[in-house]
C-alpha cells in the first residue's frame, strides 16, 4: 500500500468507501509536530469537492486506473455512447464525469476516459481545444481589445474585435479562452 508521499494531481484513491480524484494538494510543515498533507479532491460518483488531511507517512489506498481513447457518437439520456477505435465496441459513459466541459462536446470527438479495476468509467477529458463557429457577436467598441461573442452550444467568451459571425474559432476548453481563428 502506498503512503502520502505518493500523492499527485490526478491520482485516484479510496477514502471512507468513496472514490476520490486529487485536484490539488499541499504539504504543510508546521513549526512543531508532524507534516500534514492537505488534499483537495472530487468525489467521482457525485462530483462533490472536499478536502482530506493526512499525516505524513500515513497509508493511502490508491486505485490503478486504465486510460483509453474513445470516440463520442451520440447522447442517450444521462449517458454518452462512445466507441472504442480498435474493437468498435460501444460503451455508455456517464455525463457527470466531464463536469462543466460537457458543453464543448461535439460528435466525433476523441475522449480520454479512465476506467477503474472493475471497468467502470471514473473520469474523462475532452481534447484541449474545440473548434466552434461564432453564432452571435456585436460590433467592437473603439478603445477596447475584446468583445463578447457566442459560439455553437450557447457558450459565451471574449474574442478580438475582428471576429465576425460565421468565423470558426479555436477555443481552449480548460479556461474558455479564444486561441485563434481557424481557416
Amino acid at each position: 500500500m502506498a503512503t502520502t508521499s505518493d500523492i499527485s494531481k490526478g491520482a485516484f484513491f479510496r477514502y471512507n468507501n468513496e472514490l476520490l480524484n486529487v485536484i490539488d494538494y499541499d504539504h504543510i510543515t508546521p513549526g512543531k509536530g508532524n507534516a500534514i498533507y492537505s488534499v483537495k479532491c472530487r468525489n467521482v460518483e457525485t462530483g462533490k469537492q472536499s478536502e482530506v488531511r493526512f499525516r505524513s507517512g500515513e497509508k493511502v489506498d490508491f486505485i490503478r486506473v486504465e486510460e483509453r481513447e474513445l470516440q463520442y457518437l451520440y447522447e442517450e439520456g444521462e449517458f454518452l455512447v462512445c466507441m472504442d477505435q480498435e474493437s468498435f465496441e460501444q460503451t455508455h459513459i456517464p455525463k457527470i464525469i466531464f463536469q462543466d466541459t460537457i458543453q464543448y462536446l461535439q460528435e466525433g470527438m476523441i475522449l480520454a476516459i479512465r476506467f477503474d479495476e472493475n471497468e467502470k468509467p471514473i473520469s474523462g477529458n475532452l481534447p484541449k481545444y474545440a473548434e466552434l463557429v461564432v453564432t452571435y457577436t456585436e460590433e467592437g467598441v473603439k478603445g477596447k481589445l475584446l468583445k463578447p461573442a457566442e459560439v455553437e452550444g450557447g457558450i459565451t467568451l471574449n474574442v478580438p474585435l475582428f471576429v465576425v459571425i460565421g468565423d470558426k474559432l479555436k477555443i481552449n476548453i480548460e479556461n474558455n479562452e479564444y486561441v485563434e481563428r481557424v481557416k
